[in-house]
């Protein structure tokens, strides 16, 4: 009995070997197609196609449920709008205008806050007497503005830039100086020490060190002044996304509604990505930190 016990042991091992054999000739005969696979379902465009199709399929399963082109219009004519709306040319002059405004703000927004965020870190009492306006300010959602905005700017593309300006302007701010105060001390007075002049220090050491932060509070700006643009201009501007999209509901055609939508989520999810890589390229030094990530 023992014998015949070891005797199917060792064929089962025999087997397994003979498997594992098999295995690693065919891995040895084609080891690119092998490392080929598994780039291919690594690969990061993959897995965001893997995403968006998983939310698509969700989505049209919902608008089944709902079963109402009214409320929930299915992917399908929803991309049929986009087409639509694509051929004539107003989808693109409206993100247009959009982006105009968001890139005006963003300019605005970066020429006040980074600055008076390297004043605020660097300056005791230019931060004692400023802190507490930001601190009061900054609570405020941009969108309680625009009643206020609609009597000093009126309908027009002022109003939405101004909301734009002042959502961005606070993540900037805040970065900015955290970015400042997480230098380290001792490069400052190692170089004040070697006679280097204060306008030197600040080019060449403060503002490398505190750029990953700024580029973060960049992204987040713009993230906040994207999605403040839309209620805006729902409200305070004759053009725009946030325009389109109200004008649509009025009208009761959703499909159109939810393609301009579409395009404001497609827009910033690019525009993340562009800013991305530009954070990539300009701070390369933060990657291995975990900054900006």
């Amino acid at each position: 009995m023992v014998s015949l016990m070891e005797t199917r042991t060792a064929k089962e091992l025999a087997e397994v070997a003979s498997e594992s054999d098999v295995d690693r000739k065919a891995g040895a005969r084609y080891p690119g197609s092998v490392r080929a696979q598994g780039r291919f379902w690594q690969a990061r465009w993959f897995i965001v196609v893997r995403a968006f199709s998983v939310f698509i399929g969700i989505w049209y399963l919902v608008a089944l449920w709902v079963a109402s082109p009214i409320q929930m219009p299915s992917p399908f004519k929803v991309l049929e709008a986009l087409i639509a709306l694509g051929r004539t040319g107003e989808l693109f002059d409206h993100a247009l205008i959009s982006a105009t405004r968001l890139v005006i703000s963003l300019v605005i927004s970066t020429l006040i806050a980074v600055p008076l965020g390297f004043l605020m870190a660097m300056n005791r009492e230019a931060n004692a007497f400023i802190d507490p306006i930001v601190e009061l300010l900054r609570p405020i959602s941009g969108i309680a503005w625009i009643p206020l905005g609609l009597f000093i700017f009126g309908v027009g593309g002022t109003l939405p830039i101004f909301i734009m300006a002042y959502v961005a302007f606070f993540p900037l701010l805040l970065n900015t100086i955290d970015g400042v105060k997480s230098i380290d001390r001792k490069l400052m007075s190692a170089a004040e020490t070697m006679g280097v002049s204060r306008s030197a220090r600040l080019l060449h050491i403060a503002v490398p060190a505190a750029l990953p932060s700024v580029m973060v509070g960049f992204r987040i700006a713009f993230a906040s002044a994207w999605a403040a643009i839309i209620a805006a201009e729902l409200i305070g501007s004759p053009s725009g996304l946030g325009f389109a999209i109200e004008w649509y509901r009025q009208l009761l055609m959703s499909p159109k509604v939810f393609a301009f939508i579409a395009m404001i989520g497609a827009i910033g999810y690019l525009c993340d990505l562009g800013l991305r890589t530009l954070q990539h390229k300009l701070t390369p030094w933060a990657e291995g930190m975990g900054i900006g990530q």
